[in-house]
């Protein structure tokens, strides 16, 4: 192709597209290894392979969106941004990264992958969406993040948080101390997440006029919910019978979220998993929706999904020679 040269407005400082120390630059040259890439002031050159100069170009362009919108870039997401442009079909980063769902103290909660975008479309677009991955993916962050946008908008008038006791059994009164100081261990995930996006002194306040309830699953029974952001966290430690009474719940006016990771199951031995049932019950009904998260939407660290695919890969191999184990052995000619 011939040398195309792309200028930068002056408007944007080149270091917020570059990065510090030119970061950002050495992701994209070893992302696009078919271009000579040349950076002089504010023009950025490059000339090679036609389809791999498009795409650069692509990028360029999403993210100088990202820095109109007042995002800063890091290493991270210009490496999913280069992601995104290569899926099929081809997803817009900009739209992505500059989807802002909550502000809180100066900090915006936005989805940083296609995927997790297509979760948080899927829970404006449903009545019940179910999130389903591994560890790292942010679809309990997420959930909460649209429960909070949602309680602020009035579209809905009070969050309730919930997730199976499953370490203590759900008896709890086995357990020292009071209701709040038993509950609180398995809880706590959803605490932490409330505290990124409402003040902290407002949380008490919020709690106690019952605008946000956080309780175990088995507190859920016999209610009906209704004008309320509902979510079952860790829903793979349900049992079938569980996740119908917390299904049946749903009122007028609200919305429910289902989270969980079908590969950390903690049931006692024998005991199916609700979540991993009611894909087939449930999947042609609709206003419910199912989100799959990989671990390419993994947002902690980058060893994260690294680990979640290591493990995926050894659990398919263990699975393949359980079922080569108990695969009939033919007989040789003769026998």
């Amino acid at each position: 192709m011939d040398r195309t040269v792309f200028v930068i407005p002056n408007a944007i400082p080149m270091v917020a597209l570059l990065g510090p120390g030119d970061a950002h630059l050495r992701v994209i040259e070893e992302a696009f290894p078919t271009l000579a890439i040349n950076v002089r002031g504010n023009e950025v050159s490059f000339s090679g392979n036609l389809e791999e100069g498009m795409r650069l170009e692509s990028l360029i362009n999403e993210l100088l969106v990202v820095i109109r919108s007042g995002q800063s870039l890091s290493v991270d997401l210009v490496s999913r941004s280069i992601e995104m442009l290569k899926n099929v079909p081809q997803e817009h980063p900009a739209e992505v990264l500059s989807l802002n769902i909550v502000s809180n103290r100066g900090r915006s909660i936005r989805p940083k992958t296609a995927n997790q975008k297509h979760y948080v479309d899927a829970i404006d677009e449903n009545t019940i969406t179910f999130g389903i991955g591994p560890a790292g993916t942010g679809k309990t962050y997420l959930a909460m993040a649209k429960a909070v946008a949602a309680l602020q908008a009035k579209r809905v008038h009070r969050i309730i948080l919930t997730r199976p006791a499953v370490e203590a059994g759900e008896h709890l009164g086995f357990l020292p101390g009071t209701l709040s100081e038993k509950i609180d261990p398995y809880l706590r995930p959803l605490f932490d997440a409330l505290h990124d996006m409402i003040d902290q002194d407002s949380i008490p306040r919020l709690m106690q006029a019952g605008v946000i309830e956080v309780a175990p699953l088995a507190y859920m029974r016999g209610r009906t919910l209704n004008d309320a952001f509902i979510i079952l966290d860790e829903a793979q430690n349900t049992s079938a019978e569980q996740m119908k009474m917390f299904l049946t719940r749903l009122g007028f006016g609200s919305t429910m979220v289902i989270t969980g990771d079908v590969t950390q199951i903690d049931l006692p031995s024998g005991q199916k998993s609700g979540l991993k049932v009611i894909r087939e019950i449930l999947s042609d009904i609709d206003d419910i929706a199912f989100v799959e998260l990989t671990a390419h939407d993994v947002v902690r660290h980058s060893l994260v999904g690294d680990i979640v695919e290591a493990y995926g890969k050894f659990d398919e191999e263990r699975q393949a020679q359980a079922l080569d184990a108990r695969a009939p052995r033919q007989l040789r000619p003769g026998n």
